[in-house]
């Protein structure tokens, strides 16, 4: 779908032009950046037989998008981890066996970290993140994509909280205990009884609210009843793709306004291809971590040869900086941050990993925008919710 540009950003931000003779070098306004990606589905990868979270592997014959040798090539300097767990059941035996897989991901992200960490270190607080990259490492936060492994136990926040989680989102792809999610029919309308003690509960550990895959009822409760700024971590304009998965402008003002932030996606810029042959690759791609390397390089082999007749999502570069551009002239650069969705479904035709984020400072800087500007979008922002969500906490 052909997008039409947003002719001019917002009152205090550059208007779009034409890159200047002595404009400056993208490749080294980029390295001077703090950047940072909210969702890291990396975890997915870790303890894979043969592989190296050190390596810098080829994307022509690997399916991980990070790694610590392309996130030092892209200069991303961290981000968000996820502890991800697919829905199941509501029932005792399905949190009980939810609980066991989100402590044992908790604990295998703990586990890689410490195999590398004269590279990379984990961090809980803003001053840490600035701290660990002042001394030049690579940078480790935890999230928890679905909140379902708590079951009815809100108490069981603290646990992950003590474990090193500083976001969170209450449900993903299906209806919950918590709320009603995007992609879902909605039961709640909007957050549970429980939802709403949850939020209570992140605000008083001071872990920052998560509400990508979220119903904008749900949204609209979070907003209403959070007492710290609300960030959606992995998230799309529905301008661009008028999907409930994707967020609408006029919430995308209300989040800015309580002092939140979008961060801007790869995903559901266009349909989704998912096929069954697609559905398939993604059910096997669950249980990576056990198969051997020769069973992995034919898995990869297979996922590459449908992407080469039949990608996941039909979006340009092009068309992603149309979005983002249309995304920051709606929220303002105070409000916007990046979450590609990477190791999770993420990735574009010119933004295939994360050795590719300079392209974006480069057409940031095209765009008119000052170093400045790109690095609140880049973990300004995201330093100041986490900061804000402590605050609160205090």
């Amino acid at each position: 779908m052909a997008i039409a540009a947003p002719l001019a950003l917002i009152a205090g931000c550059a208007t779009v032009e034409e890159s200047a003779p002595d404009a400056p070098d993208a490749e080294a306004v980029h390295r001077d950046l703090l950047t940072l990606d909210t969702h890291l589905d990396t975890p997915i990868n870790f303890g894979r037989p043969g592989w190296s979270f050190a390596d810098s592997h080829d994307p022509a014959t690997e399916i991980a998008q990070v790694d610590l040798g392309r996130m030092a090539e892209g200069a991303l300097d961290g981000g968000f981890f996820v502890i991800f767990t697919a829905q199941g059941p509501l029932t005792e035996k399905g949190y009980a066996d939810a609980l066991d897989f989100a402590r044992k991901r908790s604990d295998t992200i703990d586990r890689e970290m410490a195999l590398h960490s004269a590279m990379i270190g984990q961090a809980t607080t803003a001053k840490e993140v600035r701290a660990l990259n002042d001394a030049g490492k690579l940078i480790a936060l935890k999230s928890m994509e679905n909140s379902y492994p708590l079951g009815t136990d809100i108490g069981l926040l603290r646990e992950f909280y003590d474990r090193g989680v500083r976001m969170a989102g209450p449900v993903h792809s299906k209806v919950n205990q918590f709320a009603d999610s995007a992609e879902d029919a909605p039961v709640w309308n909007g957050l549970s009884p429980l939802g709403r003690e949850w939020v209570a509960e992140m605000n008083r550990l001071g872990i920052v609210i998560d509400a990508s895959h979220s119903s904008d009822a749900t949204l609209d409760d979070m907003l209403s009843l959070s007492k710290a700024p609300i960030i959606l971590s992995h998230s799309s304009p529905r301008w661009a793709h008028d999907l409930p998965r994707n967020i609408g402008d006029d919430r995308v003002r209300r989040i800015a306004k309580a002092g939140g932030a979008v961060c801007m996606s790869t995903i559901y810029l266009s349909d989704v291809s998912m096929g069954k042959r697609r559905a398939e690759l993604f059910d096997r791609y669950d249980s990576i971590s056990v198969m051997t390397p020769a069973e992995q390089a034919e898995f990869i082999a297979q996922w590459h040869a449908l992407d080469a007749v039949d990608p996941l999502w039909a979006t340009t570069f092009d068309e992603y900086m149309t979005a983002l551009l249309h995304l920051i002239d709606v929220a303002g650069v105070d409000h916007v941050c990046f979450g590609a969705d990477f190791d999770g479904g993420g990735g574009i035709a010119g933004l295939d990993d994360v050795s590719d984020l300079p392209k974006i400072t480069a057409r940031l800087l095209d765009a008119g925008f000052t170093p400045d500007q790109i690095g609140k979008m880049t973990g300004g922002n995201v330093l100041r919710i986490l900061a804000a969500a402590e605050a609160a906490a205090e």
